[in-house]
């Protein structure tokens, strides 16, 4: 005889997959804040254009180097506890932003919020391994969903709604972006997720997890060198196409151009929905998105008026399925007890990349005064995420949790 599953089980799905899309939509909320703002951070706190440079570094600085000190909070709290440390300071320090009244101390909050964020995210991996071990393309797109719509709405409604809100005030801007972090932080407090009452006999007797990143493996290399493809492709092309449109002579593209970058992220996030889980293994998958951002970058170079905007927005579709399918390698490549930190070891990497790949791209534009140099090290990147596609050769769907295991790992 058939038992129908208790509906119980159903809210709690969903219940995890709210508390993973806003975890994602709070990796971003406060970090975007900033752009929209810039003009008034200029007129309020006298910042030049080499402080605004110095203050949007910051976050991907942290983000390399505050990774592995999430690992090590995961290994001596657990999930849970470093996500919501990692979403307290991202709230608090958001929020404390909009007290600063000067640019150090400014840039001190954004040090400790984007730290925040750095915490947060080697936590999302092992709880999508934790929660969802048989779904885990699935999962991760939904919190890189999250992150996605959060900067699109960070970036589309701070002018437009929140500043007439609170009478054109910067200050109450970042507090009203802090709001949604401290909900979150809220949510996942009060967040049961009940299980089973039976703990693991692993969790509760072993000595505490290993938390240091096994810089030997070749796996984790292969996936920070891969992310950091991603995020490079991502970051230096927001950077630098304003100013080679302008140059080209078509700052009227400008507008578009990003907007198409950013928006076709998020169809590609709702796409991934439904085939992450079955791509997330397939070297043919990065070939192709792999490939498809690299003709992006040469239509971006070579082509001119509405064809800039469509290859534009190619590249953000095809590099936004590759950050899904990345970050979902953590997961589905280590062992359990081994998500935090080779995810910690990723991002490390990863954005150690990205900052490098940012300043040499600026550099070669400089050095030798001719603007395609600047796209030449994001041009590599995308021929690198073909060639990495190898490290999912040899994937292994991971064993599906006890109910012990994942109340164990995600609340202990």
């Amino acid at each position: 005889m058939t038992h129908a599953t208790p509906p119980r089980i159903h809210v709690e799905t969903l219940a995890s997959l709210i508390v993973l899309w806003l975890s994602g939509a709070s990796l971003r909320f406060t970090i975007l804040a900033v752009p929209p703002l810039v003009p008034e951070l200029h007129s309020s706190l006298h910042l030049t254009e080499s402080d605004i440079g110095l203050l949007s570094s910051l976050p991907p600085l942290m983000f390399s180097l505050a990774a592995i000190p999430g690992a090590l909070l995961i290994a001596r709290f657990g999930i849970k506890a470093t996500l919501l440390i990692g979403l307290a300071l991202n709230a608090c320090a958001a929020a404390a932003r909009g007290a600063a009244p000067d640019a150090l101390t400014l840039y001190l909050t954004t040090l400790v919020m984007a730290a925040g964020v750095s915490i947060m995210q080697p936590a999302l991996p092992p709880l999508v391994r934790t929660w969802f071990p048989q779904r885990i393309g699935f999962a991760t797109a939904v919190y890189t969903n999250g992150l996605l719509v959060g900067e699109t709405l960070v970036t589309a409604l701070t002018i437009p709604l929140i500043l007439p809100l609170v009478a054109g005030s910067w200050r109450w801007s970042f507090v009203i972006w802090a709001l949604p972090v401290a909900a979150t932080a809220v949510l996942v407090l009060l967040y049961p997720r009940r299980m089973s009452a039976e703990r693991s006999a692993i969790a509760a007797t072993s000595a505490p997890a290993s938390w240091w990143p096994d810089w030997r493996h070749p796996l984790i290399w292969r996936l920070g060198i891969l992310l950091g493809s991603v995020n490079a492709l991502y970051f230096v092309t927001n950077a630098f196409l304003p100013d080679y449109l302008t140059t080209a002579g078509h700052a009227e593209l400008i507008s578009p151009a990003l907007g198409a970058l950013n928006l076709c992220q998020l169809p590609a996030s709702l796409l991934m929905l439904i085939f992450a889980g079955r791509l997330a293994t397939r070297p043919l998958a990065y070939v192709a998105t792999g490939a498809l951002s690299f003709v992006s970058l040469v239509g971006i170079m070579t082509m001119k008026g509405d064809w800039v905007v469509v290859w534009s927005g190619v590249l953000g579709f095809a590099n936004a399925v590759t950050l899904i399918l990345a970050l979902a390698l953590p997961s589905i490549l280590s062992a359990p007890d081994d998500v935090h930190r080779t995810s910690a070891g990723m991002f490390t990497i990863s954005y150690s990349c990205a900052v490098a790949l940012a300043l040499a791209s600026g550099w070669l534009w400089e050095w030798t005064h001719w603007p395609l140099m600047g796209f030449a090290p994001i041009a590599l990147c995308a021929l690198l995420i073909p060639v990495l596609a190898a490290t999912v050769r040899h994937a292994r769907s991971p064993a599906p949790a006890t109910l012990a295991e994942a109340d164990a790992l995600s609340s202990e």
